[in-house]
């Protein structure tokens, strides 16, 4: 019989599907993320709570037989959050766990061989996160900026801004999963916002953005500005990398900001 093992959607959660695929010895299946437009027509559906027992024991046999960098790659492709995912992974899990000797980096096996190319592709939009990634000061002295990744890379992205930032407060928000990270000088967290429906997240209100940052931004344009030689300007070789896609978060790809009348600073 064709199982559909259904999950919340996290790491340990996944974890914890696999768990239950050994321990019922369940041979067909497929792992699917819960949601209310997902309903199979043949297959037995099993719904599976996430238990942080079995997701730990899971991970700690599957990193055992597998490279510290597999261990990772593993991870980033499951943030990719492509669809069939998930059921790649289990093969590859499956794959690992039924050979004696490392097999982690048996190429010759589609289901490593896919997951390791995903796991580049997270970590390209990882990096580019990393540079990419613009903040603004709010009026309440925090640092505020958005995106919307191809990919899940927050969880991947948070080591490097609490390090660097690690002396200011700041929010990174997902505009397309609907959280974000927030650093309070003391730790980094995982939140979720609840935004006015005339409010959107990717663009603060004028009263909430401190009366400098006008400043600031228009200091960057002109430094960017007149750094740059002209003479020397290579469009195809910029685009390839720093995409087209990615100007967005980048001040100065953005035009010049006015604000209104009763702030300090104006950019004409």
């Amino acid at each position: 019989m064709k199982y559909t093992i259904l999950y919340d959607g996290t790491f340990a959660g996944f974890l914890s599907a696999v768990f239950e695929v050994y321990d019922r010895k369940l041979n067909q299946v497929i792992i699917h993320k819960a949601a209310a437009d997902f309903q199979p027509l043949f297959e037995r559906v099993i719904t599976v709570g996430t238990t942080e027992e079995k997701s730990i024991r899971v991970w700690k046999g599957f990193s055992k037989k597998v490279s510290s960098r597999s261990a990772s790659g593993f991870y980033a492709a499951f943030l990719s959050e492509l669809k069939g995912m998930e059921n790649t992974l289990l093969q590859m899990m499956q794959y690992v766990f039924a050979n004696d000797k490392p097999v982690d980096c048996n190429f010759g096996n589609p289901d490593v061989l896919k997951v390791t190319k995903v796991a580049k592709m997270v970590h390209r939009e990882k990096h580019r996160m990393e540079a990419f990634i613009r903040f603004q000061l709010t009026a309440d002295g925090m640092y505020y900026a958005v995106i919307d990744p191809d990919f899940n890379v927050l969880p991947l992205i948070s080591t490097h801004f609490t390090r660097r930032y690690a002396d200011q407060r700041w929010m990174i928000y997902d505009e397309k999963r609907k959280y974000g990270l927030y650093y309070d000088l003391q730790k980094t967290t995982s939140v979720e916002i609840a935004f006015a429906e005339e409010n959107k997240p990717a663009k603060l209100a004028d009263q909430h953005i401190d009366v400098t940052e006008a400043m600031y931004e228009r200091l960057w344009r002109t430094y960017f500005k007149n750094v740059n030689i002209s003479a020397r300007k290579n469009t195809k070789l910029h685009l390839r990398h720093v995409p087209l896609r990615y100007w967005k978060y980048l001040t100065e790809k953005q035009p010049e900001i006015v604000r209104g009348p009763t702030e300090k600073y104006q950019i004409a």
